[in-house]
């Protein structure tokens, strides 16, 4: 029994050895690591390992609408770079056109810091390419654009050729709308479009049009005869007096200044009015009823109370006409209108 009872202790003592070197082979290594027993099997996470970037650019990928997916660094630089360095296309009409180059409107494209983002961008990601553009640049080239399509304005002018009036239209001056132009510019930069770009641009219109010479009086002294037109087509012929060989109604190319109704008829500073008095309107007032004053000092068209001078060169310079005449022609004829008088 003796020898049974120590059998028993000693292999109790056997396995409580055993498992004790099972905990100390479990237990927490000097680094704070779970370790296993062996030596082949330590591991630990203390150290951190990043993942190789991708060679290509995940497919769909686009840098401001150009598709990069599925290209190499360089080649998405290489198609980027291209596309941006295309010019952009300036239209003011058909025969006026320009294509300045990026780098002429002050504008520069951050390729490599969109190219780094796309590299990491997951398919189908859409990147903005960068521009950056110098302002006094672009202000500049647009200023020089409105000075080369400026425009003057030209007045319209009528002339005489053969007694009759000839007329040249006047021609609208162009002015470059400067503000639009820069702002549509650096919009298409900035989104690295090419879509070509209207010069918008407003009519300066001439001091002098086509419809001041809308009316136009063509008075013929040799033959007493005033022809109006309108433009430059006859519209109606009257017959008129003109001045006396001692009193000529002078020659030259005037406008009618004032337009009087019932005028009032006053002594002029001239030797065969002196001691004369001014005549109110009536029947007897020396100008009719209508007074057409004209540039030239003292001389006027105007109805006359003498219907038998009419067709004679009688008068002390001034147009008479018959009352009725005078007081249509009034009506047709503003100030400003174009008198010619010739000799003829």
């Amino acid at each position: 029994m003796k020898r049974l009872g120590y059998a028993v202790l000693a292999l109790a003592c056997a396995a409580a050895g055993a498992l004790a070197s099972i905990v100390l082979a479990g237990g927490v290594g000097a680094a704070g690591f779970l370790t296993t027993g062996t030596t082949t099997g330590t591991t630990s996470t203390g150290t951190t390992t990043t993942s190789p970037l991708p060679t290509l650019i995940a497919p769909g990928v686009t840098i401001s609408g150009i598709p990069v997916g599925g290209m190499t660094v360089e080649e998405a630089a290489n198609v980027v770079r291209e596309r941006f360095e295309v010019p952009l296309p300036l239209v003011l009409d058909r025969k006026h056109r320009l294509a300045p180059p990026p780098e002429a409107l002050g504008a520069s494209a951050h390729i490599d810091e969109a190219i780094a983002r796309a590299r990491t961008a997951p398919p189908g990601a859409g990147i903005t390419l960068p521009v950056l553009i110098d302002g006094n640049v672009v202000r500049a080239y647009v200023l020089r654009v409105a000075k080369r399509f400026y425009r003057k304005p030209v007045d319209a002018q009528v002339f005489l050729r053969r007694l009759k009036p000839v007329i040249v239209p006047d021609r609208p001056g162009l002015v470059v709308n400067r503000l639009a132009l820069t702002t549509s510019i650096v919009q298409r930069l900035h989104a690295t479009s090419r879509v070509r770009v209207r010069i918008r641009h407003s009519s300066e219109p001439a001091k002098t049009q086509r419809r001041a010479f809308r009316s136009v009086i063509v008075i013929r002294r040799g033959s007493n005869q005033l022809n109006l037109y309108r433009y430059d087509h006859l519209r109606r012929s009257f017959r008129v007096a003109t001045g006396q060989s001692i009193y000529p109604t002078p020659l030259g190319r005037f406008t009618i200044l004032v337009k009087w109704k019932n005028p009032w008829w006053y002594p002029p500073n001239s030797r065969w009015a002196q001691g004369q008095k001014p005549i109110p309107p009536g029947p007897n007032n020396p100008l009719g009823t209508r007074w057409m004053g004209l540039s030239a000092p003292g001389v006027g068209i105007h109805g006359t109370p003498n219907p038998a001078s009419i067709g004679y060169s009688v008068s002390h310079g001034c147009i008479r006409m018959y009352i009725s005449d005078a007081e249509w022609l009034f009506n047709v004829v503003d100030i400003g209108t174009t008198v010619f008088i010739v000799s003829g």
